[in-house]
């Protein structure tokens, strides 16, 4: 049976952050003012993406830092910090720090799997134990168990002026609630569910089955979420937020509207059939009105199964296009799916 869409609680946006690298300043700085902007329009949460070696944010933790002193309410998250370029004792510290500095708006978005290109860079990110290092789900549990003040260190009390604690310092209550998991099959959104983490689902999910087999983008999405909240202890309460590339053009010139048709387009191809060893399944980008875009969402069956979303912003437009879709997503989308705005 299918299921009943509910009116849209939580509306997000998700910008990797891209910077010129003859001026990464001003870069980091259109991204800061977008999640400003993001703020005043009542947006309730605001994402960034994690990129190494390349022009995009690499300290998506530094940049919430950052945000977290420039907003008061909008929530901030990372969708999602790979786990294998990170230390996860060292990386709870900080995710605690910057929940604290933020009171408490911090959602990290992890993942697992060896870091991209990990033949090339291992030498400088784990020259000594690189062979031995594991990318797997133990890292996220070693993370989870840290950020949920688990012990750290067998040794705790005074020595000599100094007093030191087995568990990760600062520490911050609630920010073990607010961990999510960034999954494309079925075994991670099955152990994203059993450990009681919260679950965000991307334009791209993995394709099982045979090669000949017909896919459904929709449909194998929400197989991922009805299989999360299967095995979380909150059932169908658990969270979970969709994130797909979603431009409305209300207030969009005519060269705009064409740029965002012509981006889509040329990304189409890659939504046919599952890409690479990886075999992975990309959904089409959304562009047009926002009573297009509301009766195109209200149908897809994924889309019917939550009741947040983290809309993706295109990576290679402009800050100016990023207002305008931020605008149109906030005063004609969101209303148009049931949401209001924040205050």
């Amino acid at each position: 049976m299918p299921s009943t869409p509910r009116p849209l609680r939580k509306l997000g946006f998700l910008t990797i952050g891209l910077f010129d690298p003859a001026d990464p300043a001003r870069g980091h700085e259109s991204t800061l003012e977008i999640i400003e902007l993001g703020e005043r329009l009542g947006f309730d949460s605001a994402w960034v993406r994690h990129r190494h070696l390349q022009y995009g944010i690499s300290s998506p933790v530094a940049v919430l830092a950052a945000a977290s002193q420039r907003t008061r309410r909008i929530e901030l998250g990372t969708a999602v910090i790979p786990l294998g370029w990170e230390n996860p004792l060292r990386l709870a510290e900080d995710l605690a720090t910057v929940d604290l500095l933020s009171g408490g708006r911090l959602n990290p978005g992890l993942s697992v799997g060896p870091p991209m290109h990990y033949d090339q860079v291992r030498d400088a990110l784990y020259p000594d134990t690189g062979d031995s290092e594991d990318f797997g789900h133990e890292r996220v549990r070693r993370l989870l168990d840290l950020v949920r003040g688990k012990p750290a260190s067998d040794f705790s009390g005074v020595e000599g002026f100094e007093v030191f604690s087995d568990v990760v310092q600062p520490h911050s209550p609630g920010l073990g609630g607010r961990l999510w998991y960034g999954g494309g099959s079925l075994g991670s959104a099955r152990w994203a569910g059993e450990h009681g983490m919260n679950f965000l689902t991307s334009s791209v999910v993995k394709a099982a089955g045979p090669d000949e087999e017909p896919y459904d983008f929709a449909e194998i999405q929400r197989s991922l979420i009805r299989e999360f909240r299967a095995h979380h202890p909150d059932g169908a309460a658990a969270r979970v937020s969709q994130g797909l590339v979603v431009i409305p053009t209300d207030s969009a010139s005519p060269e705009q509207r064409a740029r965002y048709a012509e981006f889509a387009a040329k990304r189409l191809p890659r939504t046919t059939a599952p890409q690479g060893p990886a075999r992975l399944l990309f959904a089409p980008d959304l562009v047009g009105t926002s009573a297009e875009l509301a009766e195109r969402l209200r149908a897809d069956p994924a889309f019917r199964e939550v009741d947040e979303v983290a809309f993706a912003l295109p990576f290679t437009f402009a800050h100016e296009d990023y207002v305008q879709i931020l605008t149109d997503m906030a005063t004609k989308l969101g209303p148009a799916l049931g949401w209001r705005p924040a205050v």
